[in-house]
């Protein structure tokens, strides 16, 4: 994972990004990265989690 903290505490799930890093721009060059979870990742057994936060590229 890029960027993701993931804490469980009971049935509560918390997911911490740092909104200032960036990693580059996607493989479509049209977002820059800020986290991935580089897809579907386990939680627990049964559940999984998928996040992608980035910006949108503006043409120039």
């Amino acid at each position: 994972m890029k960027n993701i903290e993931t804490r469980i505490d009971g049935n509560i799930l918390t997911v911490t990004i740092d909104l200032s890093k960036r990693f580059g721009l996607s493989n479509t060059g049209k977002s820059t990265i800020i986290a991935s979870t580089e897809g579907n990742q386990p939680v627990i057994p049964g559940v999984a989690m998928g996040i992608n936060v980035y910006t949108k590229e503006t043409r120039r």
